[in-house]
């Protein structure tokens, strides 16, 4: 690329005189030879040096269950149910209020399981 569409092209991007588009490909070229044009002052590089630095602690996570509301339609259920088989079971344990009553019939060990269905949207 000419040095002229050069010119061109950083005064568009740059929004600056052709002046300064000349100074920045001028500069630019110092800089490609090694030249250190614009060099950090002490407290800049301390402050740079801090704004890298990367090392960091382990992150610690808080999660929180969230507290489900009770739902006293399927703990009155399972209430009724289990004093339904009070009196035709051996070792009767409601498990979950809402949700699983646990017992024994002879040698066997029942669980019984409420579950209520979503509403269709």
């Amino acid at each position: 690329m000419s040095e002229e569409k050069r010119v061109v092209e950083i005064m568009r991007l740059l929004k600056c005189s052709e002046e300064e588009a000349k100074s920045v490909i001028e500069s630019d070229r110092r800089i490609d030879k090694g030249e250190k044009l614009f060099e950090l002052t002490e407290e800049q590089k301390a402050v740079a040096k801090k704004a890298t630095n990367t090392k960091r602690g382990p992150t610690v996570y808080n999660f929180q269950q969230r507290e489900r509301k009770k739902n006293s339609t399927k703990a009155e259920i399972i209430a009724e149910i289990a004093q339904f088989l009070t009196e035709k079971v051996e070792k009767l344990e409601i498990i979950n209020e809402e949700k699983l009553i646990s017992f024994k019939m002879g040698e066997n060990t029942f669980e019984l399981d409420l579950r209520q269905k979503r509403k269709p949207k």
